[in-house]
């Protein structure tokens, strides 16, 4: 899925289109690169015709993929990336939108308030909160005071503090952010760091006796803690952070009316492991990709497909999603609730509800804890 999956009109095989035909789909793998997932996309339009292209990648491979998309004239939908990234990130402006390539997700400022809202349930209003932020697009865009997470934690009332000098990816010694965030008071820590660099700074935070009451963090949060071989909690044991799709979540899909929970126990029974959140992002990828191409005037030109994601309103096992009314053209968001990984009782940890302002019908499964 990262380097990007098309799905074209065929006569015989994969899912049903409806008059006409079924539909195919293919892959090809990014490896995790920029690069590769240019190639990915370019393959995918000129080895095997394809009609759209789906994708699920990270800060490099998807921005990759959608601009490889854009300048073939074929249509992309992507997520799990913050909207404001994927869109400002990539040059367009509020009034001059990408023609083929579209989004949807949550934004900077969905995590903004999110977080905040958990801040404030567990240590009350106007907290000072450390950022543990790299100094890559993860950190950058978290800054933005006009678009960042940083813009709406101030208007919100938060004080957020780091050092002068951002940590490199990986991290070789947090202690600076450790002693810049207990000089100044803060009991509380935000982050985008990976697993492994959120563990370095916990450990280095607990050789000084200054752990914080609770983390947050945005990234690498969507699968569940390992526990270690020696039987040590994981590095984001207790941490808190998003929650975009569990089972819980009240949806079905628009392909044959599956239920959340029903997706989740698909993927258990046939896989033996836990259910993942971007489970539920990738299979509405396919709805609006099978809905684009059901809907286009002409679902073998490029242009009348495209067109047809843009006025998509399609309720999928993710949520509804609505390009006709985004924060920008080509975008569709999704709805937060926050989360924290707490000790389970079906798997070894699972990711608890602990705060839901947004989305009716999905229960809070559990209190908020501090770190332990």
């Amino acid at each position: 899925m990262s380097g990007g999956a098309p799905i074209r009109p065929r006569p015989r095989s994969g899912v049903p289109a409806g008059p006409g035909g079924t539909y195919e789909h293919m892959i090809r793998d990014s490896r995790s690169t920029a690069e590769g997932g240019r190639q990915a996309a370019r393959e995918l339009v000129r080895d095997e015709d394809a009609r759209i292209v789906v994708t699920l990648a990270g800060t490099q491979v998807l921005p990759a993929v959608a601009d490889a998309c854009e300048e073939a004239g074929v249509p992309c939908v992507s997520s799990t990336f913050p909207w404001q990234v994927y869109y400002y990130g990539r040059g367009a402006a509020d009034t001059s939108p990408f023609r083929f390539t579209y989004h949807f997700c949550w934004g900077l400022d969905d995590i903004a308030a999110t977080f905040a809202d958990l801040w404030e349930r567990l240590a009350g209003p106007g907290r000072t909160v450390g950022c543990l932020w790299n100094d890559g697009p993860q950190g950058g865009w978290s800054r933005d005071r006009e678009r960042g997470f940083a813009a709406v934690a101030h208007r919100l009332g938060h004080r957020l503090v780091e050092p002068a000098a951002a940590y490199t990816e990986p991290a070789a010694d947090l202690t600076g952010h450790v002693e810049t965030f207990s000089e100044a008071g803060a009991d509380i820590v935000t982050s985008a760091a990976t697993a492994r660099d959120l563990g370095l700074y916990r450990a280095q935070a607990a050789e000084r006796g200054a752990t914080p009451r609770l983390i947050t963090c945005s990234r690498w949060l969507a699968y569940p803690p390992t526990v270690t071989p020696d039987g040590g909690r994981p590095s984001h044991a207790d941490v808190a952070t998003l929650v975009y799709w569990t089972p819980d979540h009240p949806y079905r899909s628009s392909l044959d009316g599956r239920t959340a929970a029903e997706l989740a126990e698909a993927y258990e029974r046939r896989t033996g492991r836990q259910w993942l959140q971007p489970l539920g992002l990738a299979h509405a990828l396919f709805e609006v990709a099978v809905h684009a191409l059901r809907t286009a005037a002409d679902p073998t030109d490029p242009a009348a497909v495209a067109e047809a994601v843009g006025r998509t309103r399609l309720e999928t096992v993710a949520g509804p999603l609505d390009w006709t009314g985004g924060p920008v053209p080509n975008v569709a968001t999704v709805r937060l609730a926050g989360g924290q990984w707490q000790p389970g009782t079906r798997h070894p940890y699972e990711l608890a509800v602990v705060s839901n302002p947004h989305i009716e019908g999905l229960p809070v499964g559990a209190d908020l804890v501090p770190l332990r």
